[in-house]
């Protein structure tokens, strides 16, 4: 019965430096993560007949066309080209897209990659795409950025179970003791503690500085193929096991529940059915955390804890280094870099091929990636959720 199962193999990852970069386009970043995702499956340019164009950005979905195609900027033969992207669940969607064409014979190799130059544009006084567009009711009421739209969800979550901002500081700072065993994470070697989560300035409230994700510029990108042809890759592969899909819009928006919790149960069922195991069997988590509080509602909402006691979870550390399940082992959008859920998804193959180094979760064999966004009307928090699982080969 499995469609998806064992069926497909992730043989290549790349990922350029993150940061500030200010000397590189975003193309000119996706580009290069495509070249070193098609180098380390131990392929050549001309086995790429195949490539997808993510661009997700924060929020809303994806942004405006470039003038020109990664794909050609790396001369790759490929028959197929595809734009994808909505929100943080793009890589996902973009793997769910490459599926198709190989399931259909149409292409052999498959690129997908991710660039963005958003921190550079962001010092430059560009960062605010969103306010220009219309039909967004919230931007004359102050609502100019993610955080000001997401923040009355966290607020929500207080206000019904008592969750407390130390908290979501205990999330921020499990995930920074995560980057500091990671060497490419941006906040490598500069551990938090939960004094320092509250002396942070509130962006808007419940939510300081320190519980929203990073801004980065790099570029993201894997090669998927068929479970047959990935044999005969350098690399260890990384097998799809299941992958499901929700989004809040198949309920009523006003119902209050949707302000304390994500699309996850569909998503959840439909990739777990699949794979064919249960949430216990889950070894590493790479839950989608634009801001602390989207972590929180993930626990819970796939079962990690109960509604309404993931506070009590993460302030036991549950999710640091040590815990009783792995969550964001490469510091996730807060501590290492925004790639949308590419930041999840290469963390996963890389525990998955035992790569992890300093932060490896020893005798990990099956990763959770989440990822969720695009939200389809403001003020709303993440619409989409997708959920992927792989297992390592």
């Amino acid at each position: 019965m499995a469609a998806f199962r064992d069926r497909f193999a992730i043989v290549g990852i790349g990922r350029t430096k993150v940061g500030h970069l200010p000397n590189y386009s975003a193309r000119l970043l996706q580009a290069e993560a495509a070249r070193l995702a098609i180098e380390d499956a131990g392929l050549k340019p001309q086995d790429i007949d195949g490539a997808v164009n993510v661009k997700g950005e924060g929020g809303g979905g994806p942004s405006g066309g470039w003038t020109d195609a990664f794909p050609r900027v790396l001369g790759l033969p490929a028959n197929v080209y595809f734009h994808v992207g909505r929100g943080g669940a793009s890589a996902v969607l973009g793997l769910a897209t490459a599926v198709k064409f190989l399931e259909l014979g149409i292409c052999k190799y498959m690129v997908i990659a991710f660039g963005s130059d958003g921190l550079t544009r962001h010092r430059q006084g560009g960062g605010q795409e969103e306010t220009g567009r219309p039909g967004l009711w919230g931007a004359p009421l102050g609502d100019l950025a993610a955080v000001s739209h997401h923040s009355f969800f966290a607020s929500r979550h207080m206000h019904e179970y008592g969750t407390t901002s130390r908290q979501l500081g205990a999330i921020s700072v499990s995930e920074r003791r995560w980057a500091c065993g990671n060497p490419d994470a941006y906040m490598y070697g500069r551990p938090i503690t939960i004094e320092d989560h509250q002396n942070s300035p509130y962006v808007a409230y419940p939510y300081h500085l320190l519980d929203i994700c990073l801004v980065s510029d790099g570029g993201s990108a894997f090669v998927l193929t068929t479970a047959e042809r990935a044999k005969d890759c350098a690399q260890r592969p990384v097998y799809t096991m299941g992958l499901g899909y929700g989004d809040v819009m198949a309920k009523l928006w006003w119902d209050k529940a949707n302000y304390t919790q994500l699309a996850v149960a569909p998503a959840k069922a439909t990739a777990f059915k699949e794979a064919g195991i249960e949430l216990k069997d889950v070894d590493v988590a790479q839950l989608y955390d634009c801001f602390t509080s989207e972590v929180l509602f993930q626990l819970e909402d796939y079962g990690w804890c109960p509604k309404g006691e993931g506070g009590h979870f993460v302030e036991a550390w549950n999710i640091a280094p040590g815990g009783t399940i792995p969550v964001n082992t490469g510091g996730g959008l807060i501590a290492s870099h925004h790639h949308g859920d590419f930041t999840g998804f290469l963390e996963a193959v890389t525990q998955l091929r035992g790569e992890g180094g300093a932060r490896q979760v020893k005798d990990a064999e099956i990763a959770m990636v989440t990822g969720h966004g695009g939200e389809v009307i403001r003020p709303g928090m993440c619409s989409h959720h997708a959920c992927l699982l792989l297992r390592r080969g």
